[in-house]
């Protein structure tokens, strides 16, 4: 029996097909390092204390009816008053919408700003924005970034197609590489979005949108700094829809609790969008959180915790391949900035196997080092790039200290007996 032409043609996450070798070759008694997932070990890195003894608390209050359709306004207010206290960004409550996670409000932005067959920009290796561009029937212009970039987009990237799409769709630190906007590069492509949108409002055209995904930016190590293209220039304000939420900075990927804010025109027709479909965050998570970001001696402290944990954790995997690279093993690394994610480099292809098979896809490759490594890793291609990309996510939010020298040994050992 068929469902539906757009049910039929979507297509599955590598990232759980991986995930089924790995449970496969657990369930036989192998013992996998499973770095694939961009989630974390609770029993490692658990939510704040604080957090989960609001939610109980909100729980213990009867706080279980619906929600309101924008979100209670008690944290609409909280995260208001946290973007201006840590990113200087002046948004009112009524410019804030709040949803269960960042994915629908990522859903909705596309559904909101977008006819059918219109175009999205967006950049590859990127997070699901294949899905969300098949999923609102738009068109889609791919562009392929460079090891040499940090696999971020450049301005001369984007300024071929500035006057032929209707959204950028953009995120730093970036899933899956771990890497960031800088400066003068973030400001350029604003700047060049403000100049194709004067031109639009004299032609009387839809504006040109971008989407900021900034789930991440709390998670930034070392001297990097997380930039916005509202603070960079002003103008973007109105062109410019944030994607926000606990679930990275708080480890609380399963609470549940995301928000979006920008013009408000847009946040109210977002809010509609999925007022109809009931993406809400629950209500005692809400009240929760809201509770907790007035928190700010508590989340200093939880922040200042995980960072130093994924920081030790995302240093150690990057000296590891460092070394193996001045072996003269064939892999590489690029220095990671921020979230929970290292880029790694496994130029495999035309190895030989001990057992005389030559590696011939990164398929292979990716299965190659599962088995024999017993590393699990995922592809850039899983991330939109072109198949035969030797480039992968590593995600460090499940991994223990005390087994990335254990990682190293069988993967050195997996690399020596290629030939």
């Amino acid at each position: 029996m068929q469902t539906s032409k757009l049910a039929e043609g979507l297509k599955g996450s590598e990232i759980i097909k991986i995930a089924g070798e790995v449970r496969a070759l657990k369930a036989k008694g192998d013992i996998i390092y499973n770095q694939t997932i961009g989630d974390f070990d609770a029993s490692i890195f658990p939510i704040p204390n604080e957090l989960k003894e609001e939610i109980v608390s909100a729980y213990h209050n009867n706080q279980t009816n619906y929600p309101a359709a924008n979100g209670m306004e008690a944290l609409r207010e909280s995260v208001s008053s946290y973007l201006s206290k840590n990113l200087e960004l002046e948004y009112s409550k009524n410019e804030i919408l709040i949803s269960g996670g960042a994915r629908p409000l990522i859903y909705a932005v596309y559904q909101t700003i977008l006819d059918l067959e219109d175009t999205v920009l967006y950049p590859v290796p990127s997070w699901n924005n294949d899905a969300y561009t098949y999923l609102a029937r738009n068109n889609a212009v791919i562009v392929e970034t460079k090891p040499e970039n940090k696999f971020m987009p450049t301005v001369g990237d984007i300024q071929p197609h500035i006057q032929h799409v209707n959204l950028i769709a953009l995120c730093s630190p970036l899933n899956p590489t771990g890497t960031t906007f800088d400066k003068q590069t973030l400001t350029e492509i604003s700047q060049l979005v403000v100049i194709e949108n004067k031109r639009r409002a004299i032609q009387n055209i839809k504006p040109l949108y971008v989407l900021y995904d900034q789930i991440y930016w709390q998670l930034t190590y070392g001297t990097t700094k997380h930039y916005n293209p509202v603070e960079l220039v002003p103008e973007m304000r109105d062109y410019t829809i944030f994607v926000d939420g606990i679930s990275k900075a708080f480890a609380a990927t399963g609470v549940r609790v995301g928000w979006a804010f920008g013009p408000s025109h847009v946040i109210d027709k977002m809010k509609a969008m999925l007022s109809h479909i009931g993406a809400w965050a629950p209500k005692a998570e809400q009240m929760a959180t809201a509770s907790y970001l007035n928190q700010s001696e508590a989340v200093s402290n939880y922040l200042k915790h995980i960072k130093s944990e994924l920081d030790f954790r995302l240093n150690h995997f990057y000296e590891g391949f460092q070394e193996l690279k001045s072996k003269g093993l064939p892999v590489n690394a690029i220095e990671p900035e921020a979230a929970l994610y290292l880029t790694v480099q496994f130029d495999l292809i035309g190895k030989k196997t001990s057992n005389g098979k030559i590696l011939t896809t990164i398929q292979e490759v990716t299965s190659y080092l599962l088995i024999e490594a017993k590393l699990a890793i995922v592809p850039f291609y899983a991330f939109g790039t072109s198949i035969d990309s030797n480039w992968f996510r590593l995600s460090v939010g499940t991994s223990k200290k005390e087994d990335i020298s254990t990682v190293f040994e069988l993967l050195k050992q997996a690399l020596t007996d290629l030939s």
